[in-house]
């Protein structure tokens, strides 16, 4: 079997990221966790990010839960992306929490949806579910900038959410608003709630919101890296 160490320390450039990066292509995430020496789940139905954190671990990134890219030092943000038989894009890609109130002076070149899509590293990851986990095999990574007709598709759908909430009409949003970004609840449960804006103006609770990638957007990364 092929293990792989964790790295004692972050890269230091783009070039050593891609180099440990494409170390990892052709790998199982169980070759990744026996040689970082973690425990492997049998499904993912109460760890769905432990995919994303073993990668992060074996790339050294530095970032953790904060709202920084993961490899801060680089710009660079790192997300996996699980597909099926066919190439495809599984599910939607979790890009950071969506803040429901204290939104004065936000705009979308200083809001974290841009700061954390600015530059990605995508790890595509075998997602069919009957598939073991330890059995899921990574792909080539991709680094990847958003073009100019993307970045249009991003803030124009992270404007229309933004001011639904400002207007107070959090509630009112659901999966079809958005090309490309979409806004969805984000919690461990549906009793955890946060601090909103509601329709007259008045402090409510509601589920925290998180924002998403539609996987037709994911899917046209793909298909612009590997000509699918």
């Amino acid at each position: 079997m092929q293990y792989i160490q964790p790295p004692l320390s972050s890269p230091s450039s783009v070039d050593e990221l891609m180099r440990r990066a494409k170390d990892l292509a052709g790998l199982s995430l169980g070759d990744l966790a026996r040689g970082a020496n973690i425990e492997i789940p049998q499904n993912f139905k109460t760890q769905k990010g432990w995919s994303g954190q073993l990668i992060e671990r074996c790339l050294g990134a530095s970032a953790g839960s904060k709202p920084a890219q993961d490899f801060p030092e680089l710009g660079i943000e790192l997300k996996t992306l699980p597909l099926s038989y066919d190439f495809k894009p599984l599910e939607t890609t979790y890009v950071c929490y969506a803040p429901l109130t204290n939104n004065t002076g936000v705009n979308w070149t200083n809001s974290n949806v841009r700061n954390k899509l600015q530059r990605v590293l995508w790890l595509p990851i075998q997602g069919e579910r009957e598939i073991p986990p330890a059995e899921r095999t990574i792909g080539s990574p991709i680094l990847w900038c958003p073009t100019e007709h993307e970045s249009l598709q991003l803030q124009t759908d992270w404007e229309e959410l933004m001011d639904m909430i400002s207007l107070g009409q959090v509630e009112r949003i659901d999966a079809s608003v958005g090309s490309v970004l979409q806004l969805r609840p984000k919690a461990a449960n549906g009793s955890v709630v946060t601090d909103a804006i509601g329709e007259n103006g008045q402090a409510i609770k509601t589920r925290p919101r998180g924002f998403y990638l539609r996987k037709n957007f994911t899917q046209q990364i793909l298909t612009r890296a590997f000509a699918i």
